[in-house]
């Protein structure tokens, strides 16, 4: 094997590692918030408006900066968490923090779509807020939350790739050292290439999967 497909390949596992690591951790965070934002909303089932005003800020200013600059911006907290700023487990860290408040919207989203009459049976049967949150919310939500992940994870690989421009690893750094710095255009358009099938093919996955999962479908 060439050098060339060798430094590919470790590009591709890397950003996959980057993409599949962020979202894992992302949802870890994301998901008790897009939880906690749908509960506490005016119209949810323990509507509660401070909490839920503090957290809509928090979620709001997050989202609001650009992918770049958050990872400039987070370096002190990445070289305190992995021991170091660069490489592709350090950019983990700037993905979740990105990634964390992407997913509670579009969790909070997918949750409020959920039919308020099955809601409220829950509750005239006496079922309490977690109960309501995990046998009626989530399950009734699960395709639109399934739907959720593949974009998720469209969006997570393309900001592991921006992170190339400060040294992140993976395809992203690979083409920024050789299409941008050495003008080798070729070695950028395989680059891209590889994200847009890596894309498709996680995409095609979660809809796939999200698909036979849908009993509407059934």
């Amino acid at each position: 094997m060439n050098e060339i497909a060798k430094m590919l390949l470790e590009g591709t596992r890397d950003t996959l590692y980057m993409t599949l690591a962020a979202t894992f951790f992302g949802y870890l965070l994301g998901l008790p918030l897009g939880i906690v934002l749908t509960v506490t909303d005016k119209n949810g089932i323990r509507p509660n408006a401070l909490i839920y005003r503090i957290l809509d800020i928090i979620v709001n200013i997050l989202r609001s900066i650009p992918f770049l600059i958050l990872l400039i911006l987070v370096i002190p907290v990445t070289r305190f968490i992995v021991g170091k700023s660069y490489g592709s487990t350090a950019t983990i860290v700037p993905l979740v923090i990105a990634a964390a408040p992407f997913i509670a919207r579009m969790v909070e989203s997918s949750l409020k779509e959920v039919d308020k009459g099955v809601i409220e049976a829950a509750e005239s049967m006496g079922a309490n807020a977690l109960t309501i949150i995990w046998r009626v919310l989530l399950p009734e939500a699960r395709t639109s939350l399934l739907v959720g992940v593949t974009i998720v994870l469209g969006t997570i690989l393309g900001y592991s790739a921006m992170a190339g421009v400060v040294g992140g690893g993976g395809l992203g750094d690979i083409a920024i050292r050789y299409g941008y710095y050495r003008y080798e255009t070729g070695m950028m358009l395989v680059t891209i290439v590889i994200l847009v099938a890596l894309v498709q093919i996680l995409q095609g996955i979660g809809m796939l999967i999200s698909r036979r999962l849908d009993r509407r479908n059934a």
